[in-house]
């Protein structure tokens, strides 16, 4: 993956800014149709509690921004840790790999090894690369049969037109211009050569970034990160000889969900469940890392559920070079 220089400004992340906004997303929708009276009135009343608890979230984090060098240093050693994500994923983009017959095949921006270990098992030759040296070490380790670098997904160290396959998996949302990324890629496809992509959406509905928050030992910051549209891809790509072959994007949610569709949620079902209770203890897991959101939507769980409700969180592509 591309690094991420710090450059950018520290940002503020307050809790009761997040729960407040999830409130207000989920009645923007109430006001769009998709909920009723009830919904309504039950998310007013989570605001007004949330307001009148407002002392019990704290004072909010200023957060530095890191590298994506420094941020995955951190992660790497739990990288391969349960990660429901992959799950979703993983079935939805080897379908478009095992069309590949044999060849070379470039896992860009590798991480710890996750489809190059399943490329090299498919017969593959392998060339994974990565910016971040701890990342590598796991996959060199994991995954004996690949050839690995560390190399930026916009300067890769191959001849031009020599592989057949070119893997790109939770990615692109690091880089913010997708135009040179896509030169390379294209660059190191023969002709007839394929790129499967997967990226996320973001996780703050409205804004086309999601900051990861990352760090050890009391020290955290947060990796830029970029939710792309759907014409950023085609307008990095088809300049490039790029040509789509497959494009769909997913909704995400839990066991119960339909990736196609995500949850279905009624007003009846959320007016009088998930509301947000001030008696409930609200103590963070780590009181001096910024808020996890993961650990707050259980929160404001109707709330939750309707911001999110149907939302894509990953995108895939199959381009083909001309």
């Amino acid at each position: 993956m591309p690094v991420v220089t710090t450059t950018r400004p520290s940002i503020y992340q307050h809790p009761l800014a997040y729960l407040v906004g999830l409130e207000g997303v989920a009645l923007m929708r109430a006001f769009a149709g998709e909920h009723d009276r009830a919904f309504v009135e039950a998310r007013l009343a989570d605001v007004r509690a949330l307001l009148d608890a407002a002392d019990r979230f704290g004072d909010g984090h200023d957060v530095p921004p890191i590298t994506s060098q420094d941020g995955y240093r951190h992660w790497a050693p739990r990288y391969d840790g349960p990660n429901g994500f992959w799950g979703m994923e993983e079935p939805l983009v080897r379908p478009l790999l095992e069309r590949a017959e044999p060849g070379v095949v470039i896992d860009a921006a590798c991480g710890t090894g996750r489809h190059t270990e399943w490329l090299v098992e498919q017969g593959h030759d392998v060339l994974a690369f990565d910016t971040s040296p701890d990342m590598l070490a796991i996959a060199r380790a994991k995954v004996p049969g690949a050839t690995f670098a560390q190399a930026d997904l916009s300067d890769m160290p191959v001849p031009d037109a020599s592989a057949d396959l070119v893997v790109v998996t939770l990615a692109l949302c690091h880089v913010r211009d997708l135009t040179p990324v896509f030169a390379e890629l294209a660059r190191v496809l023969r002709p007839g050569g394929r790129l499967v992509v997967s990226d996320t959406r973001g996780y703050f509905v409205g804004s086309p970034l999601y900051p990861l928050v990352e760090g050890a030992d009391g020290e955290f910051g947060y990796i830029p990160n970029w939710r792309h549209e759907t014409s950023e891809y085609l307008q990095a790509a088809l300049p490039a000889g790029l040509v789509p072959r497959f494009c769909r994007e997913y909704a995400g949610g839990g066991a119960d969900d339909d990736v196609d569709g995500g949850r279905e949620y009624t007003a009846a079902a959320d007016a009088g469940t998930g509301a947000f209770d001030p008696a409930v203890d609200l103590a963070f897991e780590d009181p001096a890392r910024p808020p996890n959101i993961w650990e707050m939507m259980p929160w404001v769980q109707a709330a939750s559920h309707a911001a999110y409700a149907r939302t894509p969180v990953l995108i895939v592509w199959d381009f083909e070079k001309e």
